[in-house]
């Protein structure tokens, strides 16, 4: 990376060209990366099956499509996180119990 820790990238995405962006890491370069194949893999999917629609209307498709991803894995995140929560909260009172036990 850069000295200053910045490094500006070109994104292809569709029919959109060396789209500059600054990363800071090579953790978000990966992620940059990954996001633009996963958006250019719903393109070249799209692009055929919807060949009657605009450039504009295929990547407002494909960005309510990641909009709604990203939305189902906060859900999810969200219900993972209260599980594990009440999974720790009871061992907590095991391992407590446990200890009382002993004593």
């Amino acid at each position: 990376m850069a000295e200053d820790n910045k490094d500006k990238i070109y994104l292809n995405l569709g029919d959109l060209k060396n789209l500059p962006l600054t990363v800071s890491s090579p953790y978000e370069y990966k992620v940059c990366r990954r996001a633009e194949e996963i958006v250019n893999k719903f393109w070249g999917a799209w692009k055929t099956r919807y060949d009657k629609l605009t450039s504009e209307e295929l990547m407002s498709r494909i960005a309510f499509q990641m909009a709604r991803m990203y939305v189902e894995a906060n859900w999810q995140n969200a219900e993972v996180n209260e599980v594990l929560v009440a999974f720790e909260r009871n061992l907590n009172e095991l391992l407590v119990k446990v200890k009382r036990d002993e004593e």
